[in-house]
């Protein structure tokens, strides 16, 4: 056997192994411990090891695969903890895989039999990465796969240590966009962002943000999901995948920051950055410029028939700079509401200006979805009348899409400010109303999109009244009128979520601290409370209290919670969970109730319990306080 491959586990990198699988005195050769000293080259794994005095109880066993052969180590319950396999019969282990919770979730790899690992896979609740190292000196030269976020925490990293050849690894380069079919003016901004790498990473650390300290907490984009840029001649000879709007978040003792990412593009299985990261603490003279590629017009588009008229780039330039001056958190309401009128008229004239009718149509829905917000907020003056008339004016021309659009806006204007204005006496009546206009407006307009807005807030109403049967009759509605609507799924999802009892749940998501895959499925033998919540959830925060004393007594005998975070990008999410002293791990994804994993479930409140027995069944779909209470001490003795 190689001793540099069971070298002492403090040696930097381990890369080869001799092992002879097909020997009868394999056992005899090696133990539990010697496994155990073996560590992944990556080191910033998640594993599994049982604790020293554990070790002694672990068993090792000799499996085979066809041709090939490998160990199997076993923890003291009979968990997966390591697997080494030689798995071309060449009797030297090539795959070196480490699990945690059952789950395998790193292997280093040896690709082409030469006894020296060279690739990096990261899996299920640790991630997507698989990197390369082609010169197998530790270090990954490129990746096979990496994820939007995974590569912003790469970058970050890369940053933290001034990391050139990590970095260079997630940054687009020139190949990339010859891959990508890229060129004229976009390709040479394209290579010009990503130029000059050391001093701009010199750069991002002289700030209050980053320094050697920092840790990635998250990703964040102000796009729900990156946009297609399909091909076209004079563009890219590929459809292009992209992120626009890209942050990621970062801790520096104990304080949250930001680090704008800017655009990303995917190459393949593998996101790349396009600019060098830039904190975000005011004293740096240069952000990352708006994306270079996902812009009105095209690539690179100077104007004339597959441009933007002089006209409608000057209009869409003064919409950009008056949104720059956006009132701050501290501003009057009156300053508010001559921004949100400035900005209405300026909508108005670029609707007007706009030639094709959906690009019209699109500045039309936004001007009236800022009137009808800022009506309710009270900050635009005379919006009702406003959407009124719009509503008048459209009925005359046919498009009955849009004046589904404005009337919807209008009635939930109306229903929200009428609710501000009425005392607790009123509301009931109110709610009736309500009910009795969204069913109105169904009947109205019962094929346009914003139908399946007013079936879901008609279900949703009904099941906070505790209407079950009501509430199930509109989600029903729903989900076979409009199948492919956001409302859709999530009607699809409350229909799911309200016959959980007695089934099996299978939720996956993304872990709030490090954007790890966590699956519930890795919970089973214990008893697993999933909540909902967020940071400004007053019920959520009482409730913590005695739920973690629950925690306390009984994680002993096999309790475990499970949180689902629903806040939204910037929540003060690590300060609440460091001043709550919350310690188990939480499932985030962004958008709140509109996130994946409330949409898939139809979670309309919080907090929203899910408690599962030993075996991954829905004991509860809608567990309160008391009945956790109730529950766990029941469950945990089963």
């Amino acid at each position: 056997m190689s001793q540099r491959m069971w070298a002492c586990s403090a040696a930097p990198f381990i890369f080869s192994v001799t092992i002879l699988l097909t020997s009868t005195s394999v056992e005899a050769q090696v133990d539990a411990k010697t496994v155990l000293n073996y560590k992944p080259i990556q080191r910033d794994v998640d594993i599994e090891t049982p604790a020293e005095n554990e070790v002694a109880n672990c068993k090792l066993d000799i499996e085979r695969y066809g041709k090939g052969s490998g160990w199997a180590l076993l923890g003291a319950q009979g968990q997966i903890l390591r697997r080494f396999l030689d798995t071309d019969g060449d009797s030297r282990v090539d795959e070196y895989r480490y699990f945690k919770h059952g789950l395998e979730v790193y292997r280093d790899i040896d690709t082409n039999a030469d006894n020296e690992v060279d690739e990096f896979r990261w899996l299920n609740i640790a991630g997507t990465r698989w990197g390369v190292d082609a010169d197998k000196d530790g270090i990954i030269d490129s990746w096979k796969q990496i994820s939007a976020e995974e590569a912003t925490r790469e970058a970050i990293a890369a940053l933290v240590t001034q990391d050139v050849k990590r970095l260079e690894a997630v940054m687009l380069s020139r190949q990339d966009i010859k891959t990508l079919g890229i060129s004229g003016d976009s390709a040479k901004k394209l290579e010009e962002s990503a130029s000059d790498l050391p001093g701009k990473m010199r750069s991002a650390m002289t700030g209050k943000v980053l320094n050697a300290n920092s840790k990635w907490t998250r990703f964040d984009s102000s796009m729900l999901m990156p946009n297609l840029i399909p091909a076209e001649p004079g563009k890219t000879s590929k459809d292009v995948t992209v992120y626009e709007n890209v942050m990621a978040i970062v801790e520096t003792a104990g304080e949250s920051g930001f680090v704008q990412v800017g655009e990303m593009i995917r190459v393949d299985d593998v996101w790349k950055l396009t600019h060098v990261p830039v904190p975000l603490d005011g004293t740096n003279s240069e952000l990352a410029s708006a994306g270079i590629l996902l812009q009105p017009g095209g690539m690179g588009s100077g104007g004339g028939p597959e441009g933007l008229s002089p006209e409608m780039k000057t209009l869409i330039d003064e919409l950009r700079d008056w949104d720059q001056k956006a009132p701050q958190a501290n501003a009057t309401i009156e300053d508010i509401s001559k921004y949100n009128v400035g900005r209405s008229r300026i909508l108005k004239l670029i609707s007007a200006e706009s030639t094709n009718s959906e690009e019209r149509k699109m500045w039309q829905r936004q001007l009236y979805e800022l009137i009808a917000a800022a009506t309710q907020m009270g900050s635009f003056p005379n919006g009702l009348d406003e959407l009124k008339q719009a509503e008048t004016e459209l009925s005359k021309t046919g498009d009955t899409e849009l004046l589904a659009f404005v009337a919807f806006q209008r009635l939930l204007a109306e229903y929200n400010l009428s609710l501000t204005q009425a005392n607790a006496a009123e509301q009931p009546k109110l709610q009736e109303q309500w009910l009795k206009s969204l069913q109105a407006f169904v009947q109205r307009f019962p094929t346009e999109p914003d139908s399946a807005d007013a079936m879901l807030q008609l279900a949703i109403t009904y099941e906070f009244n505790g209407n079950a049967n009501e509430a199930k009759q509109w989600y029903e509605n729903l989900a076979k009128a409009f199948p492919q609507s956001q409302s859709g799924s999530r009607a699809n999802g409350a229909l799911k979520r309200l016959a959980l009892q007695g089934k099996q749940l299978d939720l996956k998501g993304k872990s709030l601290t490090d954007g790890r895959m966590i699956d519930v499925a890795a919970y089973r033998g214990k008893v697993l409370a999933i909540i909902y919540w967020s940071t400004y959830c007053k019920p959520c925060t009482e409730d913590l209290p005695q739920i973690q004393e629950l925690y306390r007594v009984y994680q002993r005998d096999g309790f475990e919670v499970l949180g689902v975070n629903l806040d939204q990008p910037g929540a003060p999410v690590d300060a609440y969970l460091k001043n709550y002293k919350v310690t188990w791990p939480h499932i985030y994804e962004e958008g709140g109730f509109e996130s994946r994993p409330a949409v898939e479930f139809g979670v309309i409140s919080q907090p929203t319990i899910f408690v599962l027995d030993k075996t991954g069944v829905v004991a509860s779909s809608s567990a309160s306080l008391a009945d956790l209470k109730t529950l766990v001490p029941e469950l945990t003795k089963k």
